[in-house]
């Protein structure tokens, strides 16, 4: 009998710290059932007016929100649990600051070209996350292809030339028209959408329940 697998587009930011939790327990739930994945990242700006030097993680969170700073510490320390809990660490610290992230979504979508989209997007949420490297910097950009097994200098010379900035607005474009406007947003099987990390025993049924109607779809 063929594994099934079902495919799931992902509306993400690398920015977004919920996005790579919901992808590491939707990760979690395929060991759990033995239901492959078949993952495409698609582009979502949760910042595209945030200037080149990007903003104080800290300040940024709470006016955004409208939360303390005690309120906003909580949220990362239970960030953090949730991460280690799926073997991700969250390395939030004073200095941590949120970036634009257009040229990272650029780097995925030339990636992508290049069969390594989803090493670049896990190995781009690492660098942000846990190693606190400015994911805007077209030279960290680089030295993180290179880092998946490509080409630096080409990578380069794709953001440089801005040859994906297109490619990206139109991705995002789209999805804003399926009216996603918040994220992680997840696309099972072209079909059913689930916004937010839903958590493991949820994406574990999501995916037993889409293999089943496969299997009886195909008798």
């Amino acid at each position: 009998m063929t594994t099934p697998q079902i495919r799931v587009d992902i509306v993400s930011d690398v920015m977004c710290p919920w996005c790579i939790i919901g992808y590491l327990e939707l990760e979690q739930a395929s060991r759990q059932t033995g239901i492959g994945l078949g993952v495409r990242w698609h582009p979502f700006e949760l910042n595209p007016d945030m200037p080149p030097e990007g903003e104080d993680m800290t300040g940024h969170i709470t006016r955004k929100y409208g939360i303390t700073n005690e309120q906003s510490a909580q949220n990362r320390a239970a960030l953090q649990d949730r991460g280690a809990a799926l073997g991700f660490t969250f390395a939030f610290g004073p200095g941590m600051r949120m970036r634009n992230s257009f040229r990272a979504h650029q780097l995925i979508d030339w990636a992508e070209g290049h069969g390594a989209q989803h090493a670049v997007k896990l190995a781009l949420l690492t660098a942000h996350f846990t190693d606190n490297r400015n994911v805007d910097d077209p030279e960290v950009l680089a030295a993180i292809a290179a880092e998946t097994g490509l080409d630096a200098e080409a990578a380069r010379a794709a953001i440089d030339s801005e040859s994906h900035a297109d490619p990206v607005r139109r991705s995002q474009a789209f999805w804003h028209q399926q009216g996603v406007t918040g994220v992680p947003a997840m696309v099972f099987d072209q079909k059913y959408l689930f916004t937010g990390a839903q958590g493991v025993a949820q994406y574990a049924q999501i995916l037993q329940q889409l293999a089943t109607q496969t299997e009886q779809a195909h008798g």
